[in-house]
């Protein structure tokens, strides 16, 4: 084959061919373009393919100087030239020679191995195609090659093919994609480039449908959009921009696989990549409709953290798909998976940021209207994390979390779990109760009505075994009964307590956990209106170890409660002191627990000051106020409250009274004693150690001797 090649073509020619001067190699090509041409006229082919293999084998494969595989390059170019449309028959002797060239490690061999292909496509043109595969995978290696001129020719080279491929329906999209596929998360900016030029001309073409194979390399063109080049970001972005624009116009679009990489790329620390992501998500939550139902929970999982970005739009975004997505009414039946989005809605409640916190629970609202069945089948698994959101920082989680439990405390057992965790939480975190009890409780009593909550709260209490606890808890319900507007109703019916069933009913349940503090057992008597003869026997009840520091802080809070319009039925009863005589006996009584230079004794008896007592009385009392209240007293008894009195058996709540404080007088005694034996303890541990150290620092034969104590004159 050499043979017949040498006989064909004169030695001078192959001479010139190899030549260092391009001019030689160039005259060479021509004479050997003008030689095919004449064989390709006569039908030789054999002879051809004779030249072509000479060419290959001596030339662009040779070991020798590269001047001479350039040569064989611009041979193989002027033979393709020459068989003009019968080129295509030699093709495949042809183009592979010069793909291999591609590899070569001397930068001007690259170079026109690129001005080679570029010739044989301009004269081959859709025959090119078979080889599309592989002429793109060298170009994508060229298009970063580390020669500026290699580069240049290969964007020339780029260009021609991309032409030559959008004119011809022989081009196959599906076994373009996989090497697509592989190139696209490939870091080199030149590749990008490369990549991302390709993809928009290809999407150009109508014949052919990136759109249907847009999954398959979406991520790649989203990792774009975090590129360090601007040029190249915007690239990807113009590209995704048109592709969402089909995607709107398209009736059948793959939103599924989408999906999953979109929610993905919405957690990129890149903002600029966040932010079209979300915006995708966007855009498909409006246009998927069933497709994205099995999607619902990954999708709410890269929206939830979005809603607190740091970047506005993002947020902006971020909530309005968040809406949409709460919006759509999916069931079961579509793929709807509530334990997904519970899972997820869970994850949230622990984010650092406030507002996705709240949407999550949003979510948990929403999903127990539409399907309280199916929520609580997921019920043991979200309510422990429910109960502990009520611990947040934030008043505004708290309130949700509050609205959330509200709903699942309908049924009855759900309730009483929520009240004794309430209860355990304040007992473990005095701070919480302090800070946010008022607001918890309020809440709840909207919610779930004021005297539900407070029975069940009176009921736990009872059996409290943290005594002081008991008290705190009583007295911190006690306050927020005193002051809030919220459970008005219920002190209005404490005020029937002893004319209206319910009302007696509701005393008596409140009775038996507020004997757990003296001042709150008071301020329920004085609620109840007409308990004031109980008040009083409470207040002659109390013995010196319970009037404590502990107690005179909640009576001056009481003092200054009686000043408030809550208790402004109580202050016009005292124009009749005549009718009201136990109310006055027991408002003296608790002027007399007062310290006198005390802020509350000083309220409450300028208050006293202004009852307005019969002339008779005064004449007859030597204005001592109290004397006349015996006197009043005396008259009274006889006459007024008698059977609305006897509907309480008050005198069995005295002693219920009196049994609650046994156990606290008991409690504080045993408190005292075990301080006073550890500190006993402590005493002996610290005279043990002493005295061993002096006799371990002073041995016995050292010791001077004692000497005799002198009298004492």
């Amino acid at each position: 084959m050499a043979a017949d090649a040498l006989s064909i073509i004169p030695g001078a020619v192959l001479r010139n061919l190899a030549d260092k001067l391009y001019e030689k190699r160039k005259n060479a090509a021509l004479e050997i373009e003008g030689i095919v041409k004449q064989l390709s006229t006569a039908g030789e082919h054999d002879k051809i393919a004779a030249v072509i293999g000479l060419l290959t084998n001596d030339f662009t494969y040779s070991p020798q100087a590269n001047h001479r595989k350039q040569g064989g390059l611009i041979g193989l170019a002027a033979v393709t030239v020459g068989l003009t449309s019968e080129a295509a028959q030699h093709l495949e002797l042809i183009v592979p020679p010069v793909l291999n060239s591609f590899l070569d490690q001397d930068s001007r061999v690259r170079y026109y191995a690129c001005e080679a292909l570029y010739n044989i496509a301009k004269v081959v043109r859709g025959d090119f195609i078979i080889y599309f595969n592989k002429i793109f995978d060298a170009l994508c290696k060229l298009s970063a090659d580390s020669d500026a001129n290699v580069q240049s020719a290969a964007h020339l080279l780029d260009r021609l093919v991309k032409d030559i491929v959008t004119e011809s329906d022989q081009f196959s999209i599906e076994e373009f994609i996989p090497l697509l596929r592989e190139r696209m998360n490939v870091l080199n900016p030149y590749v990008r480039q490369f990549l991302v030029g390709w993809i928009t001309v290809l999407d150009s073409v109508p014949d052919i449908d990136m759109l249907g194979f847009l999954p398959d390399f979406l991520d790649g063109l989203f990792n774009m959009l975090s590129d360090s080049s601007h040029e190249i970001r915007q690239q990807a972005d113009a590209a995704l921009s048109e592709f969402l624009q089909e995607i709107k116009n398209s009736p059948n679009v793959d939103y599924g696989r989408m999906a999953e990489i979109l929610v993905r790329r919405a957690g990129s620390p890149d903002e600029f990549t966040r932010l079209t992501s979300i915006t995708w998500i966007n855009e498909f939550v409006k246009l998927g409709g069933e497709q994205l139902v099995p999607y619902y929970a990954d999708i709410l999982g890269a929206i939830l953290p979005c809603i607190s970005d740091e970047e506005e739009k993002i947020r902006v975004v971020a909530r309005e798909t968040n809406e949409e997505l709460r919006a759509i009414k999916a069931d079961q039946a579509e793929g709807f998976d509530i334990g997904a989005i519970l899972v997820i809605a869970k994850r949230e409640l622990n984010s650092e940021h406030e507002a996705t916190r709240i949407e999550a629970l949003h979510w948990f609202s929403t999903l127990l209207v539409r399907g309280r069945a199916e929520f609580s089948a997921y019920l043991d698994g979200i309510f422990e994390p429910l109960l502990n959101a009520l611990s947040d920082p934030s008043d505004a989680v708290v309130l949700l979390v509050l609205e959330v439990h509200a709903r699942i405390a309908e049924e009855y057992h759900h309730f009483q779990h929520l009240m004794s965790y309430l209860i355990h939480t304040f007992h473990n975190n005095h701070v919480l109760l302090e800070k946010r009890g008022a607001l918890i409780v309020r809440r709840l009593c909207v919610l779930l009505g004021a005297e539900k909550v407070y029975r069940e709260f009176s009921t736990i209490l009872q059996s409290e075994g943290d005594l002081d606890f008991a008290s705190t808890m009583v007295q911190a319900l006690n306050l927020i009964l005193l002051t809030s507007t919220e459970l008005a109703e219920l002190r209005s019916l404490l005020k029937k307590s002893l004319v209206d069933t319910c009302g007696k009913d509701l005393f008596l349940s409140l009775y038996a956990s507020w004997c757990h503090s003296p001042m709150a057992t008071i301020s329920l008597c004085l609620l109840a209106q007409v308990a004031y003869n109980h008040a009083s026997s409470v207040i002659q009840s109390l013995g010196e170890e319970d009037i404590n520091v502990k107690f005179l802080v909640q009576l001056d809070k009481l003092i200054r409660l009686l000043e408030t319009p809550v208790f402004a039925y109580l202050r016009l009863q005292l124009l009749e002191p005549g009718k009201h005589t136990w109310l006055l006996k027991t408002l003296y009584g608790l002027l007399m627990l007062l310290p006198q230079q005390s802020a509350a004794f000083k309220i409450l008896r300028t208050r006293l000051k202004t009852v307005p007592f019969s002339e008779n009385l005064k004449r007859t009392s030597s204005a001592n106020p109290y004397s006349q209240i015996l006197q009043v007293t005396e008259d009274g008894n006889r006459n007024q409250d008698a059977p609305n009195y006897s509907a309480i058996d008050f005198s069995s709540r005295l002693q219920q009274f009196g049994s609650m404080q046994q156990q606290h007088r008991n409690h504080l005694k045993n408190q005292l004693q075990s301080r006073k034996s550890a500190s006993a303890a402590v005493l002996s541990q610290e005279i043990q150690r002493y005295e061993e150290s002096q006799s371990s620092s002073t041995p016995e034969i050292s010791r001077p001797p004692s000497r005799a104590p002198k009298a004492i004159s």
